[in-house]
């Protein structure tokens, strides 16, 4: 399962980086992602519309049975 979240994340890292930040993937656990976020994503004002709007729902419709993401710090 995670080797398969991660190559979802990758697919979507260009987004991230094309505006100065990146992500990295930390654990996958109860089906609820954890990532850390670098760069401009850390002290962007959108970044829960991001991960929220853009990456979970890119990884539900891949892997439905995750519930969430959550940002470690």
């Amino acid at each position: 399962m995670e080797e398969k979240i991660i190559d979802i994340l990758n697919k979507l890292r260009p987004y991230l980086n094309s505006d100065g930040g990146d992500l990295e993937f930390v654990k996958y656990e109860d089906y609820i992602v954890y990532i850390k976020l670098f760069g401009a994503c850390c002290g962007c004002a959108h970044r829960n519309e991001t991960i929220k709007g853009g990456l979970l729902r890119a990884l539900q419709a891949e892997i439905p049975e995750i519930k969430d993401i959550v940002i470690v710090e």
